[in-house]
């Protein structure tokens, strides 16, 4: 059965709570601003594909998942990684392309792994780690453990035969996954629109008998009630569940540029998703509610900028990979 979730009040908020998700969303943000500075400055080099604008999906998500759930990411993988768990600092040395990466420099922005937070790997291929994930339900199932498996995926994934058999399969045995699609309305350069003929991805879940959702992806109260019933449901027994969470990104397909002036979408469109901005809406949400003042919200903001210049500047010191270290870092031997 498909549903569509309005955004929902803070019921049962905490503070906490409520702050942290914003702490990870700022972190997300201010990594990708500074991982875009450094495309612009010829720094970074590796091909980097930004989560600007989408950070309510996957903290939204992760908020609710335990550090033995595995999530498996994409190429546009930075907010997963961060949002998980995953080593800041690691992180940042892989952009930088340094032995202290969590790819020991050799795998780049879009194939980034970090098993202890929960995070075996990303992958460019599209869809691509989506069987994954099923096949880490079937492992968790199989060990008689509760743990959750997590596949994040675009809406140019809905193209791929794969994520049907995956679905059949989650579906047939009633897997511990889910299924987290992020429609962020553009599959590389092409509006969905066109590739799609229909658009209301979720509904596809349906035919599987999968439990399916439509929510706000830029409205991490929603997302995050809509993935904490999901990942209740699937460790006690549910089986799997889809959620379509419908957001934008601010940049283009991969890089800093916008992409406006390639004539792939419009200024206007553009400026009406950064009007919504996740993180805006969740800072407005924790004054109305009185969770925290004006002041507070700035000092968390100064705070994961401080931390962030704090790594960048950390990651620059360590060295590049050497060569023979190459093998090694695929194979665990580093």
């Amino acid at each position: 059965m498909t549903s569509s979730l309005p955004a929902h009040p803070f019921t049962g908020m905490d503070v906490h709570r409520a702050l942290e998700m914003l702490r990870k969303m700022l972190l997300v943000r201010r990594v990708e601003e500074r991982i875009s500075d450094g495309i612009l400055t010829g720094e970074i080099t590796c091909p980097c594909h930004l989560y600007i604008g989408q950070e309510a999906v996957a903290v939204g998500i992760c908020v609710n998942l335990r550090i033995d759930d595995f999530v498996f990411s994409t190429h546009r993988g930075h907010g997963h990684y961060l949002a998980k768990g995953g080593n800041l600092h690691a992180m940042v040395s892989e952009m930088l392309c340094r032995q202290t990466g969590c790819s020991g420099g050799w795998g780049g922005s879009m194939h980034l792994i970090d098993v202890s937070a929960g995070l075996p790997g990303s992958s460019a291929i599209v869809a691509g780690t989506i069987p994954l994930a099923v096949g880490a339900a079937l492992a968790f199932r199989s060990a008689h453990t509760n743990r959750v498996a997590v596949a994040f995926f675009g809406d140019g994934a809905t193209n791929e035969g794969v994520l049907y058999e995956s679905m059949n399969l989650a579906a047939l045995l009633q897997l511990p996954v889910l299924f987290i699609c992020e429609n962020n309305l553009y599959s590389t350069h092409m509006a969905i629109g066109r590739c799609l003929a229909d658009t209301d991805i979720a509904k596809k879940a349906a035919a599987f008998g999968l439990p399916a959702a439509r929510v706000d992806g830029n409205d991490v109260i929603a997302v995050a009630q809509a993935g904490d019933a999901a990942i209740n449901s699937a460790r006690s027994g549910g089986g799997p569940t889809f959620i379509e969470c419908l957001t934008y990104r601010w940049r283009g397909h991969v890089g800093p540029a916008c992409d406006v002036d390639k004539g792939l979408r419009s200024q206007q469109e553009l400026e009406h998703w950064m009007q919504r901005c996740p993180i805006k809406l969740l800072e407005r949400r924790i004054i109305e509610h009185g969770l925290a003042a004006t002041q507070e919200l700035a000092q968390l903001a100064r705070d994961v900028e401080t931390e962030v210049s704090r790594v960048f500047a950390l990651a620059r010191e360590a060295r590049a990979p050497m060569g023979a270290t190459a093998l090694a870092s695929t194979t665990g031997d580093a």
